[in-house]
């Protein structure tokens, strides 16, 4: 039976680690022909190196400007020779409390999850039209019920949770385009703000305990949800914000 993305054109921002990095892998695995998008040509050869059964597309470069968002996804469309899906998982996390929020925090969170996803998808859009393609962008549930202490992330991915609905809207007819949203997922992002917290033990257990599942998810299992939506077996799907998230988002 042929793989649902044989031969597909696929670009994944922050695809060289973290959910990103098992974002790409699925891809591939499906047959998809991937760019990464990363910040640097470092960080998408270490994917290569841990994965060298793979042929990946290298699209260096920091998304928080229109003009390097336009700049990545022309090196993915140049390396692939077209797109036909993209995948917004490119984003920055800070957990800071209110009152020590810097203009850096702010202008690190919005510059690159709300306006990196914005203008990434402004710079496909005519790539993705022409091949008939879509979009799945990365939420989080830190942007449906609000995060503590993280006002700027829950603020950012908010953002990025109705610009996906008003898009939606905008772009009906032209193509489909959907937000997936994490909570708490087991990557080296959520491990570098345990130790940071000063007490790693408490702090990942708090993060276990915010799921009734009980647990982290792991990033294959944000993965499948972006494939699905990728999918032409979400052909009706659009506009929808679906949270992995073990059912975090009903409440506590």
């Amino acid at each position: 039976m042929a793989r649902e993305f044989e031969g597909k054109r696929v670009l994944v921002t922050g695809g060289a680690r973290g959910i990103g990095a098992a974002v790409a892998r699925r891809f591939l695995e499906e047959g998809a022909r991937v760019a990464i998008g990363a910040r640097s040509e470092a960080s998408i050869e270490a994917f290569r190196q841990i994965h060298p059964e793979y042929e990946v597309i290298a699209a260096a470069g920091a998304l928080d400007s229109r003009e390097h968002c336009a700049s990545v996804v022309q090196q993915a469309v140049d390396g692939l020779g077209g797109l036909d899906v993209l995948i917004n998982c490119a984003g920055v996390f800070a957990e800071v409390p209110f009152e020590q929020v810097t203009q850096a925090h702010w202008d690190d969170n919005y510059n690159v999850n709300v306006a990196g996803t914005f203008f990434c998808l402004q710079a496909a859009l005519p790539h993705l039209e022409a091949s008939g393609g879509n979009v799945v962008n990365f939420g989080s549930d830190a942007g449906l019920i609000g995060y503590a202490p993280s006002s700027v992330y829950s603020g950012a991915k908010a953002a990025v949770v109705n610009m996906t609905r008003a898009l939606a809207l905008e772009l009906a007819g032209r193509l489909r385009i959907n937000c997936v949203c994490p909570g708490n997922v087991a990557t080296d992002m959520i491990e570098c703000a345990a130790r940071q917290s000063g007490d790693a033990d408490a702090y990942l257990a708090s993060a276990h305990a915010r799921s009734p599942l009980k647990r982290m998810a792991r990033p294959e299992e944000v993965a499948e949800a972006v494939l699905y939506l990728a999918s032409s077996r979400a052909s009706f799907t659009h506009g929808a914000i679906l949270s992995v998230d073990g059912g975090g988002v009903c409440g506590f």
